[in-house]
C-alpha cells in the first residue's frame, strides 16, 4: 500500500476513532493513578475481564441476543408503519388531512411517558417493549418520509409524465428515489431512538436482556457489568449507523452529494 493510501485511509478511517481512543487511555491511567475511584468508575481493563467472564459462560451472547431480536422486530414493527404512514400522507393530500394532526399529536406525547399505561395494557411481557420501541422508532421515520416525497422537484415528475411513465413507474424512478436521502436519515435518527427506548424498556421486570444485565448488576453492585452494558449499547448504536452509511453509499451513488463520501 503506498504512503498516499495509507495518509488518505488514516484520515478518513483512523482519525474518527483517534478521539475515543484517548479517551479510554485517559479513563485507564486516572483509574490506574487513584485520581478516579473504581468504585464510580472501573478501569477498562475490569470491564474488559467482565465481558470476558460474561463471555467464557454464554451469558453475554445470551443477553445480546434477546436485545437484538427485541430491537430488530421493535424496529421493523414501527419503522414500516412510519413509511407506509409517511408514503400514504405524501402521496395523497386526502391522507394527510386526515392523519397527519392526530399522528403528531401523538408524536409530541414522549413515548416514554406512556409505560405506566402501556404496562397496564400489555402487561410486563415481551409485547410492551414490542410497542415501546416500535413507537419510538414511527415518528422519525414517518416524519422524514413525508419530508422526502414532499421535497422531490415536481419538474421531475412532470418530465416523468411527459416520457409516458405511468404511476407505479413515477413512484419507483423518480418520487422513491428522491425521497430516499431523507428516508434514510429517518432511519438513521430512529435507530439512535430504538435502542435508547430499548434500554429504558428492558428495565421494565425483564429476566433477559442487556438492559436486565445492566440492572441485575447494579443490585450486586457490579459497577463493571453496568459501564459494559453502556457500552454495549454505545457500541451497538454506532454499528447500526455505519450499516446506515454503508446502505446510503450503496442506494445513493447516483446522488453527487453522497459520492465523495
Amino acid at each position: 500500500m503506498k504512503r498516499d493510501d495509507i495518509g488518505r485511509w488514516f484520515a478518513n478511517r483512523g482519525v474518527p476513532w483517534l478521539l475515543p481512543a484517548l479517551l479510554v487511555l485517559a479513563w485507564q491511567w486516572l483509574a490506574q493513578s487513584g485520581w478516579l475511584s473504581v468504585k464510580i468508575l472501573p478501569a477498562p481493563t475490569q470491564v474488559v475481564a467482565a465481558a470476558w467472564q460474561l463471555v467464557s459462560n454464554g451469558e453475554l451472547f445470551q443477553h445480546m441476543s434477546i436485545s437484538f431480536e427485541r430491537a430488530i422486530m421493535g424496529f421493523l414493527i414501527g419503522g414500516s408503519l412510519g413509511f407506509a404512514l409517511g408514503l400514504a400522507n405524501g402521496v395523497f393530500r386526502f391522507a394527510e388531512r386526515l392523519f397527519d394532526t392526530t399522528i403528531q399529536m401523538i408524536r409530541n406525547i414522549p413515548h416514554l411517558a406512556m409505560i405506566p399505561l402501556v404496562i397496564l395494557w400489555f402487561g410486563i411481557g415481551e409485547q410492551a417493549k414490542l410497542f415501546l420501541v416500535s413507537l419510538g422508532v414511527l415518528f422519525p421515520v414517518y416524519a422524514n418520509t413525508l419530508h422526502g416525497i414532499r421535497n422531490v422537484d415536481p419538474g421531475l415528475l412532470e418530465m416523468g409524465k411527459v416520457y409516458g411513465l405511468n404511476a407505479w413507474h413515477l413512484f419507483w424512478k423518480i418520487l422513491l428515489p428522491g425521497a430516499l436521502p431523507s428516508i434514510l436519515v429517518g432511519v438513521r435518527y430512529a435507530l439512535g431512538i430504538m435502542w435508547l427506548t430499548l434500554i429504558v424498556a428492558e428495565t421494565i421486570a425483564s429476566d433477559k436482556g442487556i438492559g436486565y444485565m445492566a440492572m441485575n448488576a447494579r443490585e450486586f453492585m457490579q459497577t463493571d457489568v453496568v459501564v459494559l452494558s453502556i457500552l454495549l449499547y454505545a457500541l451497538f448504536g454506532k454499528l447500526a449507523d455505519v450499516i446506515v452509511k454503508f446502505v446510503e453509499k450503496r442506494w445513493l451513488r447516483w446522488h453527487s452529494v453522497y459520492q465523495n463520501l
